[in-house]
């Protein structure tokens, strides 16, 4: 019996809680660019082509400032490294994406990878037709946030200062959601007593890589016991 793949309206529901955080961030970053003199192309192409979250608010403050090529992408870097150890740990989720996996690399966000690293996938979806269309509703959520932001920056007077500390406040939320969400509290554990202790030992401006090394060693050293309590389970 044919049953309907029910993919696209359950990434949208999934994609709800990201959507409202992303308007308002996407917004924000518009009103950045607008604020730091840049045409409104700029900013909204910096939204489809660069898609980095909290790398572009940086990146505005780079470019003002007369930073260095180099500088950039040693920033960026630092910024987006732990998109490398989200990619590795996809790798046989997106094995059989087809044309659509470089989309689907290039558009793995925090938020996106929050939901598309789920195995307790909706009933009805297609797997890899969900998770790409989780893939590019967050896209679009953020790149219109972006246009709203342009557009309002061109009328309303608007003061920025602060406004960067949205993405902080949206990765909590990510964090609190997951943890409500899962009963294994392991992985977030690992994860924030990993940040923590590098935040400690190398800095503010140094610890990113670091603490993405730590968890990344903490959870391979505890995957077989992870594994064991979910089958229990």
């Amino acid at each position: 019996m044919h049953t309907k793949d029910s993919s696209l309206p359950a990434a949208l529901k999934a994609t709800i809680p990201v959507m409202s955080g992303y308007l308002v961030l996407g917004a924000g970053f518009g009103l950045l660019c607008q604020s730091s003199g840049f045409p409104a192309w700029a900013g909204i192409l910096m939204s489809l082509i660069i898609y980095g979250g909290s790398m572009q608010f940086v990146l505005v403050g780079l470019v003002t400032s007369g930073a260095s090529v180099l500088s950039a992408a040693l920033t960026a870097l630092m910024v987006q490294a732990r998109h490398l150890f989200y990619a590795i740990s996809m790798v046989d989720r997106y094995r059989d994406t087809g044309a659509a996996k470089p989309y689907m690399i290039f558009t793995l966000t925090d938020e996106t990878y929050s939901l598309v690293c789920r195995d307790d996938l909706p009933e009805g979806c297609d797997p890899d037709r969900y998770r790409f269309y989780v893939s590019l509703l967050d896209h679009i959520w953020w790149v219109g946030g972006t246009v709203i932001g342009v557009l309002l920056g061109e009328i309303l007077p608007f003061n920025t200062a602060g406004i960067e500390f949205a993405m902080t406040a949206l990765f909590v939320t990510v964090f609190v959601e997951q943890w409500l969400s899962s009963r294994n509290h392991l992985p977030a554990l690992i994860g924030l007593g990993s940040s923590l202790i590098c935040l400690l030992v190398f800095g503010p401006s140094r610890f990113l890589i670091p603490a993405m090394v730590m968890i990344t060693m903490l959870l391979s050293l505890f995957r077989k016991r992870m594994e064991q309590k979910e089958a229990e389970r």
